[in-house]
């Protein structure tokens, strides 16, 4: 097998997986060939056992792309040469709290200084509309210390641009002065939760309070809906949010729900998330669209012409990712065939997307669950466990949710259950939908049908 194939590999799975998944659970890996087979060497079991449940597919299936060919894979815990021991707890060096450090990960996580940090978006590329307008001025205001409040809470559906802000006010900050650089931390609360846990069972809990609540200046802190119902997680959040609040740090938290949403959280951090400034973003109109379509040609240096932009923004109207991937596509495609673009090559893209354009009703979500999974509407109302039943009923949970202006209440009243229900669902939804893991991908398919 080519030797070349991981730094390859790594490349790819840096463009196609979310950024923190990527950080917190590939990047870690090392690998070597043993003959036909690719062997990921991982820090620790923790780790290797989670690559091997959520991403094997992921991985493997992008190496085959690579290599032209089956690859066998698997995932073993790095052997560490004696050398490299750790040393005894009493000779190990005390954490350092000097500004310009990344958050230190335990258990063969190495710290990254600030200013190498990947923050992949700016203002600059970020296109303002009516739908978001305030959030971006909040945030460009939480950066140049005009905004009222040293905490900012972001909210809105996927795809909607919640990460393009936050990755643009940390690299605004991060450059923001050469005297005094702050200490960012941006993470998912997943990542969060992630570390806690390994600084926990590497008898490390004490050094990761201190490196978040005394070292760390911005927390920069993605989807805080993931700490629903977690209530030992829950107090360490609220324990770090309240020491920098009392140090004057800036805390940006992004999440798909508003805090008054969040019925299994602790009520004090629901007031904690809502004690700054709560900006909502929305669907962008087809101005908007289109200029994100112009924006993006023009980072791609390609020129597409405006029927093709106006197809596109007509076409694709509630998310922003999945209108920037079909642009992706377009552009490769007809630089793959040396064709110029048009609209005909524009509907053949769009082929391999679902059409956006009627927001469909509560009734035709219901009809097309039930039609997708085989089951009828009153085993979805009904109080049935099944692994199959309960998928339909999430599924249909989180296209209401992304669909219509329903709130959780109302969904959970029409399809009977209750509101905290709803939210647990669609969260699980978006879990797996972030993950990329198989059944991930079977929902985005299922999903990605219904408008189609």
């Amino acid at each position: 097998m080519n030797a070349d194939l991981w730094p390859k590999l790594l490349l790819m799975l840096e463009n196609r997986l979310e950024q923190g998944l990527f950080t917190l659970w590939i990047r870690p890996l090392t690998a070597r060939t043993d003959g036909s087979v690719l062997e990921l060497q991982a820090p620790n079991d923790f780790v290797a056992s989670w690559v091997r449940e959520r991403l094997m597919d992921t991985i493997r299936e992008t190496a085959q792309e690579l290599a032209g060919k089956r690859v066998e894979l698997r995932v073993v815990v790095r052997k560490h040469a004696p050398a490299a021991a750790p040393a005894p707890a009493a000779a190990k060096p005390a954490p350092q709290s000097r500004p310009g450090r990344d958050i230190a990960l335990p258990l063969g996580y190495a710290p990254r200084p600030v200013a190498d940090a990947r923050f992949r978006f700016s203002f600059d590329d970020f296109v303002v509309g009516p739908c978001n307008e305030l959030a971006c001025a909040a945030s460009k205001g939480l950066c140049n210390d005009m905004l009222s409040a040293d905490h900012l809470f972001l909210s809105a559906g996927p795809g909607l641009g919640k990460t393009h802000l936050l990755h643009a006010i940390g690299r605004q900050l991060a450059g923001k002065s050469n005297r005094s650089r702050a200490s960012i931390a941006c993470l998912s609360a997943e990542e969060f939760a992630t570390r806690l846990v390994l600084a926990i069972k590497a008898r490390e809990a004490a050094r990761f309070k201190a490196e978040f609540r005394d070292s760390v200046d911005v927390l920069l802190l993605e989807d805080i809906h993931f700490f629903q119902g977690k209530g030992k997680l829950q107090d360490e959040l609220l324990m770090t949010l309240k020491a920098l609040q009392g140090r004057g740090c800036k805390v940006v938290l992004t999440s798909s729900f508003l805090p008054r949403e969040l019925d299994q959280v602790d009520p004090q951090l629901v007031s904690c998330f809502a004690s700054g400034f709560l900006a909502q973003m929305d669907a962008p109109d087809f101005a908007t669209r289109e200029e994100i379509i112009r924006r993006k040609a023009r980072n791609l240096q390609v020129q597409v012409p405006d029927d093709v932009t106006g197809l596109l923004a007509e076409r694709l109207t509630t998310d922003i990712r999945q209108l920037e991937s079909c642009l992706n596509n377009l552009v490769l495609k007809a630089r793959l065939l040396g064709q110029r673009i048009s609209a005909e090559l524009a509907w053949q893209v769009l082929e391999n997307y679902a059409p956006q354009i009627a927001a469909p009703d509560l009734d035709r979500i219901v009809s097309f669950v039930c039609k997708s999974y085989g089951i009828d509407e009153n085993e979805l109302r009904s109080k049935s466990r099944s692994q199959q039943t309960v998928l339909a009923r999430n599924t249909a949970f989180y296209l209401c949710r992304k669909h219509t202006a329903m709130s959780l209440s109302a969904i959970g009243e029409r399809l009977g259950r209750k509101h905290s229900t709803v939210l647990k669902g669609i969260i699980n939804v978006e879990r797996e939908l972030n993950h990329q893991t198989p059944l991930g991908r079977q929902l985005a398919s299922t999903i990605g049908r219904l408008s189609a």
